[in-house]
C-alpha cells in the first residue's frame, strides 16, 4: 500500500513533550493545497492556511464536508505507516470521514522507544486540544488507534470528549501473560461511549474471544461480530495476527480481510457518531 503520508497535509503541534504531527485524509469535496499551517506557529512550504482558516488556490474556501472527524495514534513498534491504519485513512474519506493519523512526539524526535503511558495520553490530549481550538476537527470527534495507540485513546476518550473509541488489536496482555490484564482500561471506554475492537484471531497480546470474555456477557451477532457490555462490539479477524495480516493460506486474501475491515469500521463509525 502506498505511504500516502508523504503527500498529505499535516500539522506540526507543540505539545509540552515535544512536537507532534497529524497527516490529515480529507472528506470527499475537501479541498487542501499544500503548505499547510503549523499549529505550533511554523510553516510547511507553500505557506497556505490548514483547516479553521483553510484555502486553496485562489482564495476560495473549501467545501465543508466532513461528516465527523476520526483520530488515530500509532503503535510502540511502528507510525502512522501501519497498512491498517494507511487502509481506514485512505478508504473512509469517500464516506465523509474526515481522518487525522497522529504521530506521537516521540515518534516525531525519531526515537525508538516509546513514552510512558502518562506522557503519550498527556500528549494525545493536547494535539486534540489544539486540533479543537484551530476548528480542525470537523462534526463529532471519534478517537482510536492501534496497539498502544488503542489503549490512549481508549484511556483518554472521556477526557477527549469523544463520542467513540476504535481499537485495532487492542493488546490486552503482554505474550504469554494473561494474568497481567489491561481490561480496566478498555472499560474506561466501553461503560461510557461505543466502542469497536478489531482483534486478530492469532493476537499474542489477547485474542477476540478473551477480549469478549473480559468485556463480560457477551453474546454472537453473526452480522457485526461479538457484542459486548455497553455497547461494545468485538470484531474477530479470522486468521489475523497483532498486526491484523492474514497467512497467505488464510480463508481470504488480505486485500479482501483489508476491505472487510474498512467496511465495518464505516458502518460503525457512521453508527457511533449518529448515537
Amino acid at each position: 500500500m502506498s505511504n500516502s503520508s508523504i503527500s498529505n497535509p499535516s500539522d506540526e503541534i507543540a505539545t509540552s513533550l515535544g512536537l507532534a504531527r497529524v497527516t490529515w485524509f480529507l472528506a470527499a469535496g475537501e479541498k487542501n493545497i499544500g503548505g499547510e499551517k503549523n499549529i505550533g506557529g511554523e510553516k510547511n512550504i507553500g505557506g497556505e492556511r490548514n483547516v479553521g482558516g483553510e484555502r486553496n488556490v485562489g482564495g476560495m474556501r473549501s467545501r465543508e464536508t466532513a461528516r465527523l472527524t476520526l483520530l488515530l495514534g500509532h503503535g510502540a513498534g511502528g507510525g502512522i505507516d501501519a497498512p491498517d491504519l494507511q487502509s481506514l485513512a485512505e478508504t473512509l474519506p469517500a464516506a465523509g470521514v474526515r481522518v487525522g493519523l497522529v504521530e506521537q512526539p516521540w515518534r516525531v524526535a525519531g526515537r525508538r522507544v516509546a513514552d510512558r503511558p502518562a506522557n503519550l495520553d498527556q500528549a494525545w490530549l493536547e494535539v486534540i486540544e489544539a486540533l479543537t481550538s484551530t476548528g480542525s476537527i470537523r462534526g463529532p470527534l471519534v478517537v482510536g488507534g492501534r496497539s498502544a495507540g488503542a489503549r490512549v485513546a481508549v484511556r483518554t476518550a472521556r477526557q477527549a470528549g469523544a463520542v467513540g473509541a476504535l481499537a485495532l488489536a487492542f493488546p490486552l496482555h503482554p505474550p504469554g501473560q494473561p494474568l497481567k490484564s489491561r481490561l480496566s482500561e478498555l472499560l474506561l471506554a466501553a461503560d461510557e461511549i461505543p466502542v469497536l475492537v478489531i482483534q486478530g484471531q492469532r493476537d499474542p497480546f489477547g485474542g477476540p474471544g478473551e477480549v469478549v470474555a473480559g468485556l463480560a456477557g457477551g453474546r454472537l451477532q453473526p452480522a457485526v461480530g461479538p457484542v459486548t457490555r455497553a455497547g461494545a462490539i468485538v470484531w474477530a479477524v479470522h486468521g489475523g495476527d497483532h498486526s491484523l495480516r492474514l497467512p497467505k493460506s488464510g480463508p481470504m486474501t488480505r486485500a479482501e480481510s483489508a476491505q472487510q475491515i474498512n467496511e465495518v469500521v464505516r458502518w460503525w463509525v457512521r453508527s457511533a457518531a449518529a448515537a
